[in-house]
């Protein structure tokens, strides 16, 4: 019998499901829409067809089906798989793993999705082979996601990896968190989008006005590679800015963690040239201590849209293999 898994990558939009193999080969997929504010119940009804969807056009047997895996957002306790608070959601205290075990008998493990995407990478990805990752991935946000001797490292209260909480710039821009120059706040793409509309408002001149048509709230990854091509002036210097504070907390990482590999992903970081990551890594080296970067590389993640379900097909694996 074939070991397959299903992983599912779930945000506040889509719910994503995949059949893969043993070797990371997807067999099938399906896609649906989440409409979260439905409210959790029929959210976890929704993932649940989703996932037998998958099994029915992947063509596999369901007894081949070993675990679930799901990257969920959110602070959330992987041990238990209770959602504490998805806030694009709507929701608090979950028991995504318990309810979706109900509704479709298989095995379900849960983390929390960035989690899961940097444990694609390290499985199918840019960090085969690497024992010891962070990876960081640029988007609406910033989140990360830390590998510590091959496996996913949770801290005390399971909150680890929150890179983009660092606070690289004493009394910067307000974070959503609350605290102020959190590195979300200097160089998600949601901080770039407030620079611009800043700049904009003053009189700089930018194509991007014209990419947006002028709603600088809607400001995605292809208007930055876009405006790059055009060689805009101010989106230059609000990515230079971006390098800058993502090099700052990368060099922190390194003189603390000293992992052998940051793997850089997420939506921005797809989107733009390799010199995007180029400058990040040149940066990096201005703020780690003499030597502290030798041999740690710093890579563009590999997997894009995939790194989700194929993480959480890892996750699913790796969970099953130590119970």
């Amino acid at each position: 019998m074939n070991n397959n898994v299903v992983g599912v990558d779930m945000g506040g939009t889509k719910i994503l499901a995949a059949i893969v193999d043993e070797e990371g080969n997807i067999l099938g997929t399906s896609k649906i829409r989440t409409n979260a504010k439905d409210g959790s119940s029929n959210v976890i009804d929704r993932i649940a067809d989703c996932i037998q969807m998958a099994i029915h056009g992947s063509n596999v047997p369901r007894d081949s089906i070993q675990a679930i895996g799901i990257g969920a957002p959110g602070p959330l306790d992987p041990e238990t798989g209770i959602v504490i608070v998805a806030p694009n959601l709507g929701w608090e205290n979950v028991p995504l793993k318990t309810e979706l075990e109900q509704r479709i008998d298989i095995p379900t493990y849960v983390d929390n999705d960035v989690n899961v995407g940097t444990l694609g990478e390290h499985t199918y990805g840019a960090g085969q082979g690497i024992q010891n990752i962070v990876g960081i991935f640029v988007g609406t946000g910033i989140g990360g996601g830390i590998i510590m001797n091959g496996q996913l490292f949770h801290g005390a209260s399971k909150t680890a990896g929150e890179v983009g909480h660092i606070i690289v710039k004493e009394g910067g821009p307000r974070c959503g968190c609350g605290n102020r120059g959190c590195l979300e706040a200097l160089a998600s793409r949601t901080a770039m989008a407030k620079f611009f509309k800043k700049e904009i408002k003053k009189g700089t001149k930018s194509v991007v006005a014209k990419l947006t048509d002028g709603d600088l709230n809607s400001i995605r990854s292809g208007v930055l590679a876009k405006a790059v091509d055009a060689k805009d002036k101010l989106t230059k210097k609000i990515l230079n800015r971006a390098t800058k504070y993502l090099g700052v907390g990368i060099g922190s990482i390194v003189n603390f963690l000293n992992p052998e590999m940051i793997i850089l992903g997420g939506g921005v970081v797809e989107a733009l040239e390799d010199s995007f990551v180029d400058n990040i890594r040149k940066k990096a080296n201005k703020y780690a201590l003499p030597g502290t970067l030798d041999g740690v590389q710093i890579v563009k993640a590999q997997l894009g849209d995939n790194a989700g379900v194929l993480g959480a097909a890892a996750l699913a694996r790796q969970r099953t293999g130590s119970e």
